[in-house]
C-alpha cells in the first residue's frame, strides 16, 4: 500500500468536512438534500478515490476508472432530488450541488487539498453571499390556495397580483357546492422578485377581499 494511514486520514477527514459545509448550507435552506447526504457523497467519492489508486495494488492500470464511474454515478442520486410538479421543475440546485460535492471528494480523495477547499469556499459563496447581493434578479414561485363565492372575487385577486408585477404561471379553478351555495377553489403559481417575505405580501393583499379565504401558501 502506497499511502500511509495518516494521509488517509487527512483525506477522508477533508472530504467530510468540506462536503459537510455544503450540506449545513442545504440544511439551512431546507433543502431535500442536507448535511447527512452531502457529507456521505463527499466522503464516499473520496473513498472510492483511494480505492482506485491503492486498493488494487499495481495490477490496475487505469486507476482513473473508478472515479470515472463516480461521475455518472452520482447523476442517480442528484436525479432523486429534483421534483417536476404541476410544470415547475425543483431541487436542480440542490442536485447541481450533490454533483459538485462528489468532484470535491475525488479532489480530497487524490491529495488536492486546496483544489478541493477553493471549490467549497466558492460553491459557499455562491449560495450564500452573492444570493444575498443580488435578490432582485432573483425569482421564486409561489402556491397559492384560496377559496371565494364568486368568479368575479376570483378575477380581481388575480388582477390585483399582476397589477403588483406578480406573473401568473398556473391557474386552475374548480367549483363545489356547498350547504352556504356556490364555492369557487383557485390554485395559483406566482413567480415573484425573491424576497424576504412574499407569502406575507401575498396575504396582505388578499385582506382586502372580505369574501376571499386563504386556504394555503407556499413558497
Amino acid at each position: 500500500m502506497d499511502a500511509n494511514y495518516i494521509e488517509i486520514t487527512i483525506r477522508l477527514s477533508l472530504a467530510l468536512l468540506l462536503g459537510g459545509a455544503i450540506g449545513i448550507e442545504r440544511e439551512y435552506r431546507a433543502k431535500e438534500a442536507g448535511f447527512r447526504t452531502h457529507f456521505l457523497v463527499a466522503l464516499g467519492s473520496a473513498l472510492f478515490c483511494l480505492v482506485s489508486q491503492f486498493g488494487f495494488g499495481i495490477d490496475l492500470k487505469d486507476s482513473s476508472r473508478v472515479a470515472a464511474q463516480v461521475v455518472s454515478g452520482i447523476g442517480f442520486l442528484g436525479a432523486g432530488t429534483i421534483i417536476f410538479q404541476k410544470n415547475v421543475v425543483r431541487g436542480l440546485t440542490t442536485a447541481a450541488g450533490l454533483w459538485v460535492t462528489a468532484a470535491i471528494g475525488l479532489a480530497c480523495g487524490t491529495g488536492m487539498y486546496v483544489a478541493a477547499s477553493i471549490a467549497t469556499f466558492m460553491v459557499l459563496l455562491g449560495l450564500e453571499v452573492l444570493n444575498a447581493l443580488i435578490p432582485p434578479l432573483n425569482t421564486s414561485t409561489v402556491e397559492l390556495s384560496f377559496k371565494a363565492p364568486s368568479k368575479e372575487s376570483v378575477r380581481q385577486l388575480i388582477e390585483k397580483l399582476k397589477n403588483e408585477g406578480m406573473e401568473i404561471q398556473l391557474y386552475e379553478l374548480k367549483d363545489s357546492f356547498t350547504s352556504q351555495g356556490e364555492v369557487f377553489e383557485a390554485d395559483i403559481q406566482l413567480k415573484v422578485k425573491r424576497g424576504e417575505s412574499d407569502c406575507l405580501r401575498i396575504i396582505d393583499y388578499m385582506e382586502t377581499f372580505s369574501d376571499v379565504t386563504i386556504v394555503t401558501t407556499e413558497g
